[in-house]
């Protein structure tokens, strides 16, 4: 009979220094990912698309053609104030609000159509009635990301009161030139003539969580697929004889039934596609039955969940079967470590550093939540987001495949079982007669 106390390992240096390394690195990892791809938002901003709407159609100011308007337009676009940290793309309003309805504009700054005329009264107007103020109109979009419009409507209110300091400017030395008296509340407007509002661009239902339930469905979708993969693999492991099954103080072990990695693989994966179908079904009856979740496109957001959970489960037990018990690790990192802070959601891929936009473009976080942005917010667009969507599970779907049955292939081919016909030999001997 062994005599040596099990607590007797926590004396070796190997058992320390394993795992201090593993959860180390996790540590480290984790923090960079998650911390280092929000602590300066402002800073990393790189181009984020910003609609500018010049609907002013012009007014006559002392027998001239004005159109403030235009002088906005030129002004902000050739600004180099904030340097590339916003991308100004001049259209019609038409066109910005298609914009904002896929969610390719986090804001809008509108000149709008009487911009120029209300202007011009504000030196023209006689006797003591106080002026319209003059208006520009921001507009948000947190169906984009409520990090990313407030950015963009922060810029956008910074580039009116600009516009209106400027104008204001020229309002004032005009009317100085010209000697005009004016009513006192038109004076005190020249300095800062237009007014500043802000309007919802795209609105959205009380229930779609300001533009959140997207990402947090889609990060559902990640985690039943990543987890399940984990419960599948044991399982039939287990039920193929290669694992024990404690329950509780109960250990149930099965008959082994020799199977190569292909065919575990295999079978892993077809349960994976039969349970995908009951998850994706209680993940829609989780959130829009039971929560309340608002939400249109239900047969369409079924089936993309549906879909979701599958590759991104045949995904893991992949990583699983190829690397083994590291695969769980690799499973977190790549699912959960890296794919939240590139997905878009919180912080917009235009306001993250370099590396973490490269991350972004494969991510499966990134891509399921842009399907299941368009579903919800835009209409089920394809150009919203939802084709790119589904042309990533199946790139993702295709890797996974290939590079999973390929590579249990390859061991079977090398006679690296997971069992190897000798150890199987040796236990039969060591049974008592």
């Amino acid at each position: 009979m062994n005599t040596i106390h099990p607590f007797r390992v926590l004396r070796v240096p190997k058992l320390w220094i394993a795992n201090g390394v593993i959860v180390g690195l996790l540590s480290l990892l984790f923090t960079v990912f998650y911390v280092g791809a929000n602590i300066d938002p402002a800073d990393h901003l790189h181009k984020l698309p910003v609609g500018l709407v010049n609907a002013d159609k012009g007014a006559e100011a002392g027998g001239k053609e004005l159109n403030l308007g235009e002088q906005i337009t030129r002004s902000v676009t050739k600004s180099t104030t904030g340097g590339d940290k916003i991308d100004w793309k001049v259209m019609s309003r038409q066109e910005a609000e298609e914009e904002l309805g896929k969610g390719e504009l986090f804001g809008a700054l509108v000149v709008p159509a009487d911009f120029s005329a209300s202007v011009a009264d504000l030196t023209s107007t006689t006797g003591g009635g106080t002026p319209e103020r003059p208006t520009l109109t921001v507009l948000t979009n947190q169906s984009a990301g409520s990090l990313g419009s407030s950015l963009a409507r922060a810029a956008t209110t910074r580039a009116a009161e600009a516009s209106s300091l400027q104008i204001g400017k020229q309002l004032t030395a005009r009317v100085e030139a010209q000697k005009v008296e004016l009513p006192a509340a038109a004076s005190v407007l020249l300095a800062d003539p237009a007014a500043v509002t802000v309007q919802d661009g795209h609105p959205l239902d009380a229930h779609d969580g300001m533009g959140l339930t997207a990402f947090y469905y889609a990060l559902v979708l990640i985690v039943c697929g990543m987890l399940s993969a984990n419960v599948i693999s044991g399982q039939v492991d287990h039920a193929l004889g290669y694992t024990h099954n404690d329950m509780g103080p109960l250990r149930i072990h099965r008959p082994l039934l020799r199977a190569t990695r292909v065919q575990t693989l295999a079978i892993s994966s077809t349960i994976m596609l039969g349970l995908s179908l009951v998850m994706g079904s209680l993940v829609l009856l989780g959130a829009v039955g039971i929560m309340d979740m608002h939400a249109s496109h239900l047969p369409l957001l079924w089936l993309y969940s549906v879909a979701a959970i599958a590759v991104c489960g045949i995904g893991a037990l992949t990583l699983l079967a190829v690397f083994g018990t590291p695969g769980m690790l690799l499973v977190t990192l790549f699912y959960i470590a890296m794919a939240v802070p590139t997905a878009g959601a919180t912080t917009p891929l235009h306001a993250l550093p370099g590396f973490y936009r490269g991350l972004a473009e494969f991510e499966p976080l990134r891509q399921i939540t842009g399907g299941v942005r368009s579903i919800l917010y835009y209409d089920a667009q394809g150009a919203a987001g939802l084709t790119r969507g589904w042309v990533m599970l199946a790139v993702g779907l295709a890797v996974a495949l290939l590079f999973g049955f390929g590579m249990t292939r390859l061991y079977d081919h090398k006679g690296l079982h997971r069992i190897p016909p000798e150890a199987t030999a040796r236990e039969k001997a060591a049974l008592p007669a």
